[in-house]
């Protein structure tokens, strides 16, 4: 029996669009329809409640008359209005409603036969007299109901056109910086997207969206020139330990063979190429986890403390002394060197192999010297110097040819690193190159 795969697709049903400005007509029109219907029963309930009020003063006023004229005379006089007739017990009261009246004893209003209409009040002090009006041709609201909910009908759909109007220009306004917003930022890629674009739209909540948006997008775009950044860094910062294991296992393979001929390599030889394959290893190791705090947006979560500048510099000066074998070039430690720095160990140690690489590197003869001049580290050489716009915006490496002619990628990271911890770089080019860190 075969087993059904298990990795189906789902069908992705299409998400109906649903447009703003259609909802805010839709809601508009069903909440003045429905506000139109409540205000036309209320004017219809109280149309009915001022007629019965008319009615019931014309039957009060009728009853206090009898009863002024009974009590003077006796006797129950004939009522003045020929709609209106006086009635001494229940089982006298007209055919149409007198059933009604002995199952509802507290009710005052009657429906009879043939549209009649009866209102009924038992005389205030006197028992089984009762004054019953006959007002079906006093009605003005009844007769007239379909013609008058016909009028109510005719206003709601008015008014509710008119809503519709209202809605739809509302809507058309409120809709468009959202539109313009959403056609802004639909399927543009964040480096493509204006670094200010919030300003254009109004100070309410599309704008505080816009803003959230701008500053998203922002954050998004930085987070893109970190990832790039650290990509460049790595390979470049990466070239040099790896490099030096290439070379150094090279050697050890020679010394090998030479061995298995019988020219044995010495211990301490193959020790000085470990050791440089180790000291390799822990640059790279180091130089990782500087560039990847670099790429983070957080700051590294390593303190800083109080440093030996002095054996730091030392031991980046041995670990780049390969770039200068076969110079004519001296390399001068200042006295002023034996100082304290407060820093991070590896952010200091990625800032001095950066800059004495450089130095070393691009300097062919004469002199690379490290002093710290009124609190400053300084590195100076005597190589070709930096063109005018790499010293001026230390961004991008000089090439010339496939041959680099000064520093490059090297000092994009020191200016990096130096942003990233509050260091200050200055840097001066002309016969030569003048670095100087402030570390306050």
């Amino acid at each position: 029996m075969e087993a059904k795969s298990s990795n189906t697709i789902p069908d992705i049903k299409a998400v109906k669009f649903h447009s703003i400005g259609r909802r805010i007509v839709a809601q508009f029109c069903i909440f003045t329809l429905v506000l139109s219907a409540i205000y036309g029963m209320f004017c219809f309930l109280l149309l009915y409640n001022l007629e019965d009020g008319f009615i019931e003063r014309e039957v009060w006023k009728e009853a206090n008359y009898l009863t002024g004229e009974y009590q003077i005379t006796q006797q129950w006089p004939t009522p003045r209005n020929a709609n209106m007739s006086l009635y001494f017990s229940k089982e006298t009261l007209p055919d149409d409603m007198r059933q009604q009246f002995i199952d509802e004893p507290h009710r005052k209003e009657f429906y009879g036969t043939q549209g009649r209409h009866y209102h009924l009040l038992g005389l205030p002090g006197q028992q089984n007299v009762y004054l019953v009006a006959e007002v079906s041709e006093m009605l003005l609201v009844r007769p007239s109901r379909d013609g008058v909910l016909m009028l109510l009908m005719i206003c709601g759909v008015c008014l509710v056109f008119v809503a519709f109007m209202i809605a739809w220009m509302l809507g058309r306004k409120t809709a468009k910086p959202l539109k313009q917003l959403a056609d802004l930022v639909d399927g543009v890629a964040p480096e493509n997207i204006p670094e200010t674009f919030a300003h254009q739209f109004p100070n309410n909540e599309i704008g505080i969206l816009a803003r959230t948006l701008e500053h998203t997008m922002g954050r998004i775009n930085q987070a893109l020139e970190r990832e790039k950044c650290f990509t460049r860094d790595v390979s470049h910062e990466l070239r040099t330990p790896v490099a030096i294991i290439k070379n150094a296992l090279e050697v050890y393979q020679v010394g090998h063979t030479g061995n298995n001929e019988g020219n044995s390599a010495s211990a301490e030889g193959i020790n000085n190429i470990f050791n440089r394959i180790g000291d390799a290893s822990m640059q790279m190791e180091q130089t990782v986890t500087t560039l990847l705090a670099l790429a983070r947006e957080e700051q590294t979560a390593v303190e800083k403390e109080s440093l030996a500048l002095l054996p730091m510099v030392e031991q980046s000066i041995i670990d780049h002394s390969h770039l200068l074998e076969g110079k004519p070039v001296d390399v001068h430690l200042d006295d002023s060197c034996n100082t304290q720095v407060f820093a991070q160990q590896g952010m200091l140690k990625v800032l001095l192999d950066n800059l004495l690489s450089n130095a070393f590197q691009y300097t062919d003869s004469g002199e690379v010297s490290v002093s710290v001049i009124d609190g400053l580290l300084t590195i100076k050489d005597t190589g070709p110097g930096i063109e005018q716009g790499i010293s001026e915006h230390v961004l991008e490496p000089r090439v010339k040819g496939s041959q680099s002619t000064g520093y490059g990628f090297g000092l994009s990271i020191v200016k990096r690193l130096c942003e990233h911890q509050g260091w200050l770089l200055n840097v001066a080019s002309g016969k030569g190159t003048t670095i100087s860190v402030s570390f306050g």
